[in-house]
């Protein structure tokens, strides 16, 4: 009986020798690609892990963003009516003086000269910040990162706090020569109205866009140059003096030039000045209203120009314009701006280059 097992073995020897080989490859492959598996879950976990932790971060930090703006309007209000000061004109109108009509004209240029730069530099420092802030953001990301295989901070916080001092253009000499600009193209625009003049609304709307693209299209200087200075000596002034970090203070200063150069934040920027002009008429239009009982409906294709005002009277509601444009206070005008698609995107692409590590980016 033994014997006869042994030969049937012997004459089918090959046979288990490739069936033993076969189911021991097919257990080892099987193992091999349990592993891959296990692995492949195990990176997809991780990645998983680090994305939102990713998102997470950016999301707080448009929440810093939106405050950070917010503490910026009151001092940059400050900045706009210190050397646009309407108020000690209509205190002298009070006064009854001999030159009233000379006081009223230098009072309606004032007062348009700074709603007008209210509306631009609150729609810059809200772009400026987004960049800024967000650029700070993705290197503090890559700072923190689990597995971050340099040792030197790319971000330390004397550099976070040199670098946003930047913002201090926008606020002196920005500012400053932007009221010079815009004070120009307002003068042009309106130096010569009368005061008993009546506007409607559309016409309101036709002055403030003629003076718009005086502003934007005749001015010597891109509206970018307002926001961070150009030349390589001054990035170096607003580096806060010559400290060890400065030349990673720069290197940020001359990456936010770079992004205030693109196209992308041009169009932005654009978008933001569009919708805060486009306020600023929504904010008028409440004293254009049709008078109780007119049975012109409001919403009627002529309803723009189917009140109109005296530009007299139209100067005190334009000079008051200002407390709701830089409010501390979260106001219509200011959400707007936050809460625009386009200003979250553009703020999302700025995180997403900054936070990605520079070895996935080649």
């Amino acid at each position: 009986m033994f014997s006869s097992a042994w030969n049937f073995i012997k004459r089918h020897k090959r046979k288990f020798i490739f069936s033993g080989v076969l189911i021991g490859g097919v257990y080892f492959l099987g193992k091999y690609a349990q592993k891959k598996i296990r692995d492949m879950q195990e990176k997809e976990a991780t990645e998983y892990i680090a994305q939102a932790r990713r998102q997470f971060h950016f999301e707080s930090n448009q929440r810093t963003c939106n405050m950070t703006v917010l503490s910026m309007l009151p001092p940059l209000k400050e900045a706009i009516v210190s050397q646009l000061n309407s108020e000690s004109l209509t205190a002298l109108l009070k006064t009854k003086p001999a030159n009233k009509l000379e006081i009223w004209e230098d009072l309606k240029i004032i007062s348009f000269t700074r709603t007008i730069v209210a509306v631009y530099s609150t729609c810059m420092l809200v772009v400026l910040l987004r960049v800024q802030l967000n650029i700070i953001g993705g290197y503090l990301y890559l700072d923190n990162s689990v597995g971050k295989s340099s040792t030197a901070p790319l971000a330390p916080p004397d550099v976070q706090q040199q670098y946003l001092s930047s913002i201090q253009h926008l606020l002196g000499d920005g500012l400053t020569e932007l009221m010079t600009v815009v004070k120009r193209a307002v003068q042009s625009s309106l130096g010569s109205m009368s005061l008993k003049q009546s506007l409607s609304l559309l016409e309101l709307e036709q002055q403030l866009n003629w003076i718009r693209a005086v502003v934007e299209a005749g001015s010597e200087r891109p509206l970018s140059w307002y926001m961070l200075a150009d030349d390589e000596n001054a990035l170096a002034d607003q580096a806060c003096g010559l400290t060890e970090n400065d030349a990673v203070t720069i290197r940020l200063l001359n990456e936010t030039r770079d992004m205030l150069d693109s196209p992308d934040f041009s169009t932005v920027l654009s978008v933001c000045l569009n919708r805060g002009f486009s306020r600023l008429l929504d904010n008028l239009a409440e004293f254009f209203r049709p008078p109780p009982g007119d049975s012109a409906p409001e919403s009627a294709p002529d309803s723009l120009s189917a009140v109109s005002l005296p530009l007299a009277k139209i100067i005190p509601i334009m000079n008051g314009q200002i407390n709701t444009i830089c409010s501390e206070t979260p106001s219509h005008f200011v959400q707007d701006l936050l809460m625009n698609e386009q200003v979250k995107e553009f703020a999302a692409n700025v995180y997403e280059s900054f936070s990605t590590p520079q070895e996935l980016q080649k």
